[in-house]
This record gives structure tokens, C-alpha cells and sequence, in this order.
């Protein structure tokens, strides 16, 4: 599993790889928790690179949802694979999380302008 945080106008994108499961969801929860801190107006959970998540993992989500509420922050998942998007559904947090097809697309829906950010 890989973190990666970067900013592009004003949002805090966070960058998954691999697996998100219980040996690292709490690393995963505090790198969240860390970006909805650091992040001025959204935090975007670019999840291209995951291959698998579990409810250990979707728990951390919510801890982050809750923690950007609460900031009065946006809050969005982008580039879902298709086995995590079928998890999402089944699970249902396709209904909690607005999810976007790209980090570019979630950037311009929570209204972080894009240019010179990522793809």
C-alpha cells in the first residue's frame, strides 16, 4: 500500500495504490485525517491505483467523510477500479461518497481549479 498527498487549488488530493486492508488502514485514516487538516476548501481520495479495499478500509473513509463535514470541507472519491467500485455498491458507500471518474472531474466539481494539476 502507497500514500501520496499532493495540492492543487486548494484541495488536498490523496493518492492510494495497492491494497487498502487492515494492516494499513489506520496508516490510510491518518494520512485522510491529515489531508482534510492541511486542505483549504476539499480533500479528493484518487483511488486509481487500489486494487482492493476492505471494511477496514471503507471505515477510514467515513472517519475522513466525518472529519471534512465537519471542517466544513468537501469531500470526494475518484478514479474507482471496477472491483472497488463493485465494493462501494455493495456495501453501499457508493451512496455516502460523491464519486467521480477522474481527480480533474472531482476537482472541478468541488470548484479547485485544475490547470497545472493532475489528470
Amino acid at each position: 500500500m502507497a500514500f501520496g498527498e499532493s495540492t492543487v487549488g486548494g484541495a488536498a488530493i490523496v493518492k492510494a495504490g495497492g491494497r487498502i486492508d487492515m494492516s494499513n488502514a489506520e496508516a490510510f485514516r491518518e494520512t485522510l485525517v491529515s489531508a482534510v487538516a492541511s486542505a483549504r476548501n476539499a480533500v479528493i481520495v484518487d483511488m486509481d491505483g487500489v486494487d482492493y479495499i476492505s471494511s477496514a478500509g471503507l471505515r477510514a473513509l467515513m472517519i475522513a467523510f466525518r472529519a471534512a463535514k465537519s471542517a466544513n470541507k468537501a469531500f470526494a472519491v475518484a478514479a474507482l477500479r471496477p472491483l472497488v467500485l463493485e465494493i462501494f455498491t455493495i456495501s453501499r458507500f457508493n451512496l455516502v461518497f460523491p464519486l467521480y471518474g477522474g481527480v480533474r472531474e472531482a476537482l472541478y466539481a468541488v470548484g479547485a481549479p485544475t490547470s497545472g494539476g493532475p489528470a
